[in-house]
């Protein structure tokens, strides 16, 4: 259970601000189905952060006992930094319009999960925890948690989330995750 609610949370302050949540934004601006919208956000993140768990529990196993520590510990730290460097809108997705709100929400969410902080968090989180069912559990939850809110509140909810306070928060989070990991016997 640890693993679950330490992933959800993890993801859901790590996402805030987060270039999926502005790909969110997007996507109601060019999409009326919001529940398609969220349907393709569940189906990419289970499906990304699901092969990142996996391949964390990998990691997790093969690195010996005191390296995996450090390792993962110093992995966790350097995300939480990380987190203090905001993501831009970098996504031209008009060429996906045609695709239809799910299959576009799919295809990009999971193409911009690629390499983010959140995907990296799932690896680490797997390879702490060795759990890949609630570390894909709790992570896509927290990545819906995030998410939902903008695709039915919108524009509204960009303008007043403190979204430098939730960066912060969540550098702290990984940073005493980091720790925490490095500390424990």
């Amino acid at each position: 259970m640890e693993a679950f609610l330490s992933s959800t949370l993890a993801v859901a302050v790590a996402e805030i601000g987060d270039k999926t949540q502005l790909l969110s934004l997007f996507l109601i601006t060019r999409f009326r189905n919001r529940w398609a919208i969220v349907a393709g956000i569940l189906i990419a993140t289970l499906a990304n952060h699901g092969l990142s768990a996996w391949l964390g529990t990998l990691l997790g196993q093969w690195t010996p006992g005191a390296w995996a520590r450090w390792v993962i510990g110093g992995s966790f730290i350097v995300v939480g930094l990380w987190m203090l460097i905001p993501d831009k809108d970098d996504s031209g997705p008009s060429r996906f319009e045609a695709m239809g709100a799910f299959t576009a929400t799919l295809i990009l969410f999971f193409i911009a999960e690629i390499g983010d902080k959140t995907q990296i968090a799932t690896v680490l989180l797997a390879a702490q925890y060795q759990s890949m069912f609630w570390v894909t559990l709790g992570t896509t939850l927290g990545m819906l948690i995030a998410n939902v809110p903008v695709i039915f509140a919108g524009n509204w909810l960009m303008q007043h989330l403190p979204v430098r306070t939730a960066h912060t928060i969540a550098c702290l989070l990984f940073v005493g995750f980091g720790v925490w990991t490095i500390a424990s016997i």
